[in-house]
């Protein structure tokens, strides 16, 4: 098994058994997110070595516009897509193996996660991760110490306030605050 064939499984949504090939794959191209961010976060880095490093970390161009404030986290690195003028600031964590995308123009506060992973209820199957894909809309602004759980898409030019848990998808032209997120207003 190959980091491609990771990859197909995890965008099909398809369950990753504890044990499987698949899961020691994923546990592979993990060691390789660390070693990453390990020396993303090992010192002051010139905002382009941050990004010769992002892209190092998701095996994509990461554009000239996007700006990130280490340390950042991330233990697969992958299935993380980000776009232009995108800014990430200090401390975010991306559990990003079910998917992660970040729309244009975004903005990330201070400390936000994406948790992209579940794990079976069933405790004999516990070892089973579930994942399901986090889609950010273009101009969407997560204030500080943000939580966003599996699955979750977020509209275009919507807002979730600091400290929400995001569980469900967010509207476009919205204001969501609170654990679990609600919609307060519309923009």
């Amino acid at each position: 098994m190959e980091l491609k064939d990771l990859l197909t499984a995890l965008d099909a949504g398809e369950r990753i058994t504890g044990d499987s090939p698949l899961h020691a794959v994923m546990h592979r191209t993990s060691q390789e997110a660390l070693r990453t961010t390990g020396e993303l976060n090992g010192g002051y880095h010139e905002p382009e070595r941050v990004r010769e490093l992002f892209t190092e970390l998701t095996g994509k161009a990461v554009d000239e516009t996007v700006a990130v404030f280490p340390p950042l986290h991330s233990d697969f690195g992958k299935n993380l897509t980000i776009g232009r003028r995108v800014f990430i600031n200090s401390g975010c964590r991306f559990q990003d193996q079910g998917g992660v995308t970040i729309g244009d123009d975004c903005l990330i506060g201070h400390n936000a996660v994406f948790a992209t992973l579940n794990h079976d209820l069933a405790p004999e199957r516990r070892a089973d991760m579930l994942p399901a894909p986090i889609i950010l809309g273009r101009r969407v602004w997560l204030g500080a110490n943000v939580t966003v759980l599996p699955g979750v898409t977020m509209g275009d030019n919507s807002v979730v306030g600091a400290g929400s848990v995001v569980t469900q998808d967010v509207p476009a032209n919205t204001v969501a605050v609170g654990s679990p997120a609600r919609v307060v207003r519309e923009l």
